[in-house]
């Protein structure tokens, strides 16, 4: 499956309709859109650590929720009110100081529903950190 949106035109999109996750600036890129895929690269504040020193578990539920929606947007367009009806995360293991990535793989992509798989790793580690799946709901496309 092809995508129908580029990486600025995410970007754009998400600036336009969500400016709310930039308030204190970005802390996510969208670095990658491929056919059934999307990379984002998550920059964790001191904000976004836990004790120990590492990146919480729900600033990395909120990456996974992110990239799935991007991955989707990706592939239908932009459609603001796709929701996430399912997020299911594993934690495997505390991943190393520095960025996250987050890659998206979209499993089914139907008219109503898509699921996602999204794979958390340390920026250039290939052990993951968090593995996700991802639900969303996609509203009925309005006959015009």
């Amino acid at each position: 499956m092809q995508p129908v949106m580029t990486v600025a035109e995410v970007e754009a999109f998400l600036r336009a309709e969500f400016p709310q996750i930039y308030l204190d600036g970005p802390l996510t890129q969208v670095v990658e859109i491929a056919p059934g895929l999307a990379a984002l690269r998550f920059t964790a504040s001191e904000r976004h650590l836990r004790p120990g020193g590492t990146v919480s578990g729900p600033s990395m539920m909120a990456l996974a929720d992110l990239a799935a929606y991007v991955v989707i947007l990706a592939h239908i367009g932009p459609v603001a009110l796709a929701v996430t009806t399912n997020l299911n995360i594993n934690f495997l293991r505390k991943p190393a100081p520095g960025d996250l990535i987050a890659t998206c793989r979209i499993l089914k992509l139907g008219k109503r529903l898509a699921v996602v798989d999204c794979a958390i790793c340390g920026d250039g580690e290939g052990e993951m950190a968090a593995h996700a799946t991802a639900t969303y709901s996609i509203p009925p496309r309005r006959q015009g």
